[in-house]
């Protein structure tokens, strides 16, 4: 399996995801790993439906994608995987899972987390999951569409912490 992007958007596969990140890294399959979304079967079905000609969409549980990380059925695909929460790219990671960045290109504001960008929102949980994903030495950008400058996101938790 080789994966071309890693991204964090819980919008998952939209606009920008199915046409700049698609063109810009060259997939032909995008998988959306989460727990949550593949026990919906109609998110599930919406979201195989929004990929681009051209490209395949597969759901699957973080297990699932454990289960099949090295299979042969995988070895000529090109993969974006796209996750909702950093919590569960740090289970990939433990589970043997190589990844080498993360591109995180979307967690909205709810109740409990903070604006860090004007498009990512984290909690304390979530900050864990990324000094966690740093210190494994995994690159983590900040970028909505491949044209833009990438932001560091551990540059931008430090003056986050500077600032409190």
């Amino acid at each position: 399996m080789e994966i071309q992007l890693a991204r964090i958007d819980d919008r998952l596969i939209h606009g920008q995801v199915a046409t700049a990140w698609t063109k810009e890294t060259g997939v032909n399959r995008i998988i959306v790993v989460s727990d949550d979304v593949a026990k919906d079967p109609l998110r599930k079905f919406m979201l195989q439906e929004a990929a681009p000609p051209g490209v395949k969409a597969n759901v699957v549980t973080v297990g699932k994608l454990l289960s099949i990380y090295n299979s042969q059925l995988f070895t000529d695909q090109k993969m974006m995987l796209l996750f909702t929460n950093p919590h569960d790219v740090v289970a990939l990671i433990q589970g043997g899972v190589k990844i080498s960045s993360v591109n995180i290109g979307g967690m909205h504001f709810v109740a409990g987390k903070k604006m860090i960008t004007n498009f990512v929102s984290v909690d304390e949980k979530d900050i864990a999951a990324f000094q966690y994903l740093d210190r494994c030495g995994v690159i983590l950008e900040v970028r909505k569409v491949p044209a833009e400058r990438k932001i560091f996101l551990m540059d931008l938790l430090k003056k986050r912490s500077k600032e409190k």
